[in-house]
């Protein structure tokens, strides 16, 4: 039972992190690079970006919550369910990978929240 709550949250993590980029991200990014008739098609064949976009404080709050969970899991209950020389243990290459891997969602997470919500005040603070 614990191994399958386990992996699922380390796969639902990297998706909802996804989403976040997808909703946020993208959009700013195509259009800060003059690509906004890309972002215009892209809206009308994928109407569910729009959808994404309005409710981008409970995808980033979901984000976090599922992060949050994935830190617990890969750092602090390892000690509690894991042997020695078990896929889930600290010296194992299995947890060294998935370690790394939650290091560099974390941090398209944080790319995909600087881009949604410290875009614009950075931009009229520099007065463009």
């Amino acid at each position: 039972m614990f191994l399958r709550w386990r992996e699922a949250l380390l796969t639902t993590a990297p998706v909802a992190v996804l989403g976040t980029l997808v909703c946020c991200a993208l959009p700013i990014t195509l259009v800060a690079l003059g690509a906004g008739s890309v972002m215009a098609s892209l809206v009308a064949s994928a109407p569910w970006l729009v959808v994404l976009s309005q409710h981008k404080a409970w995808l980033f709050g979901f984000s976090a919550v599922l992060l949050v969970g994935n830190f617990w899991v890969l750092y602090r209950s390892t000690s509690a369910a894991c042997r020695p020389g078990g896929a889930c243990h600290i010296s194992h290459p299995f947890g060294r990978l998935m370690r790394r891997l939650y290091w560099g969602v974390l941090g398209l997470y944080l790319v995909g929240f600087a881009a949604a919500y410290l875009s614009l005040p950075v931009a009229r603070m520099l007065g463009n």
